[in-house]
């Protein structure tokens, strides 16, 4: 694993400070495992049944990108609720209509959404756009994963200024992305100007987790200004390095919101096409918790 220890004492306190001004978890939410040597400040335990709470979780809305057949739905309890402790994302196959189609319009709008008039699938995507963001620190997502050929979960986190700049200029740091046709296999990228899977320069790399559909593991990174390092249940795989040559490479010193996400089909995920009668399927999730670095050594 090359990590560059040159500035550690530097990079420590920009860690500290360069955390998004996110009120701190209250004791009352919190979850009663501590990590050692790292500070809990954002978390979600998914302890109250219903829609996902509000104050945390934003939605995409739609046809998003790939080329994926779900449509994407806001405050549906069939695609986004949380029961039993877990956050459920729920792939379905159902007719849904688009209330965006226009019959006179192209196939695929002009932001890339697709015009169709209606979706055979439906799931969820939640995110923490525009409720919470981050720069810097450990994210870690406990979660089970679906089974079936054709779908797409996944972890991953886009900085806040895509908007402004675009993908992959904002950068994206997918802390966990894994395909059906493909069980038991995990994956970790990078995204940015200069590497990404269009150019075909991506970084990234993959492990194997075989129960992955069957038990709860721990996916996570630990963001430095100088590394990413991607981990399962606390052993890394992947570790991308900054190599100061400026936002291109390393777009990853501001802020980026965190996504949770399950996708049907699409360019990676339907590769090896869909099993319809899979569905539904379920991408559980038991926890999100964001740390940073403790401001001093934790107890021994």
């Amino acid at each position: 694993m090359k990590i560059i220890r040159r500035c550690l004492a530097a990079s420590f306190i920009l860690a500290l400070v360069g955390m998004s001004r996110v009120a701190p978890t209250s004791a009352a939410d919190a979850p009663t495992t501590a990590r050692p040597g790292w500070e809990l400040i954002w978390s979600d335990e998914f302890s109250q049944p219903g829609l996902p709470d509000p104050a945390r979780w934003n939605y995409e809305k739609g046809f998003i990108r790939n080329g994926e057949l779900q449509y994407y739905t806001v405050g549906r309890k069939e695609n986004a609720r949380v029961e039993d402790g877990h956050l459920i994302i729920e792939g379905r196959r159902e007719r849904f209509d688009n209330p965006e189609h226009r019959p006179d319009g192209p196939a695929t709008s002009r932001t890339g959404r697709s015009n169709a008039a209606f979706a055979e699938y439906t799931s969820a995507s939640v995110t923490t756009r525009e409720r919470a963001s981050w720069t810097f620190g450990r994210i870690e997502v406990r979660a089970k994963l679906p089974t079936a050929r054709g779908t797409w979960p996944a972890i991953w986190m886009l900085g806040t200024n895509m908007t402004q700049v675009g993908w992959p200029a904002c950068g994206e740091i997918d802390i966990m992305e894994f395909v059906g046709f493909d069980p038991g296999v995990i994956h970790a990228n990078i995204h940015t100007k200069a590497y990404n899977h269009v150019m075909k320069t991506g970084k990234g790399n993959s492990t194997r987790v075989p129960d992955a559909s069957e038990a709860f593991h721990v996916y996570a990174v630990e963001w430095t200004p100088q590394t990413l390092t991607f981990s399962v249940d606390d052993n890394n795989y992947f570790t991308y390095t900054n190599d100061g040559a400026g936002n291109a490479s390393w777009p990853f010193d501001r802020d980026h919101y965190l996504i949770l996400n399950l996708a049907i089909g699409g360019a990676w995920g339907g590769q090896k096409g869909v099993d319809a009668t899979a569905f539904p399927q379920r991408f559980e999730i038991d926890y999100v918790r964001i740390y940073r670095a403790a401001t001093s050594p934790a107890p021994r």
